[in-house]
Parts: C-alpha cells; sequence; structure tokens
C-alpha cells in the first residue's frame, strides 16, 4: 500500500486528515442526542400534567435543566455537522460555500444561545409559573 501518486502528494492532494475527526464528532454528538432525546421524552411522559405551570416547575430543578442545557448543545453541534458535510459536497462553487458554512455557523451558534438562554431563565426562576 502507498500514500498516493507521487503528482497527488507534489500538489498535495492527499488526504487532509480532518475527515476521521469530524466523522468520529457527528457518532458522539448522536449517541449522546440519542440518550438525552430518550431522556427527555420519558421525563416528559413522567409528568403528571403538560399544563405551563408543570413544565416550568420541571425545568426549574437543576437536574433537568442542566441534561436540557447538554441535548440543546449536542443536537444544534450535531445539526451544524451534518449540514456542514451537504455544503461541502454539493455546492461546488466557493464563495457560496463558504457563505452557507458561515450563516449555518451563525444559525445554530444562535439558535443554541437563545435556547440555552431560555432555559436558564426559567431553571434561574425568571418566568413566573
Amino acid at each position: 500500500m502507498g500514500t498516493g501518486t507521487g503528482i497527488g502528494r507534489v500538489r498535495g492532494l492527499g488526504s487532509a486528515k480532518h475527515g476521521g475527526q469530524h466523522w468520529w464528532r457527528q457518532r458522539v454528538t448522536a449517541a449522546g442526542n440519542a440518550l438525552l432525546v430518550t431522556w427527555f421524552i420519558v421525563s416528559l411522559f413522567r409528568l403528571p400534567m403538560l399544563d405551563h405551570a408543570s413544565v416550568v416547575k420541571w425545568i426549574g430543578s437543576p437536574l433537568v435543566a442542566v441534561p436540557l442545557v447538554l441535548l440543546v448543545i449536542s443536537v444544534f453541534w450535531h445539526l451544524r455537522l451534518g449540514l456542514q458535510i451537504l455544503m461541502e459536497d454539493y455546492v461546488h462553487e466557493e464563495g457560496g460555500k463558504v457563505a452557507l458554512i458561515l450563516l449555518l455557523n451563525f444559525y445554530a451558534i444562535g439558535g443554541a444561545a437563545l435556547s440555552i438562554f431560555a432555559i436558564l431563565k426559567i431553571a434561574f426562576g425568571g418566568v413566573p409559573a
């Protein structure tokens, strides 16, 4: 087994050595999502009622707020990783690709920040029950 063709090594057309790490991060976030979403759904079904007051009281618990924040982080990170691959594979113009990935990063960070802010606001008692 060689390390590619001679001309490929000269031009730098070999592996960038970043695909494996990206793939691994996507699998780790997928596993985290599976565990946290399962916890979330089971926890919701275990609530006596799904009215506003019950859910606000539930989110106010640190044992609920922390996993909810972790769920938001994991979901938005997984979303960013997956959509980045789609954009890199299917957008062929470099300018468009850079612009779309930049928009994706703003969306993922903004969505995660707003979600975490909402969870923390409820958890620290900023929303009346």
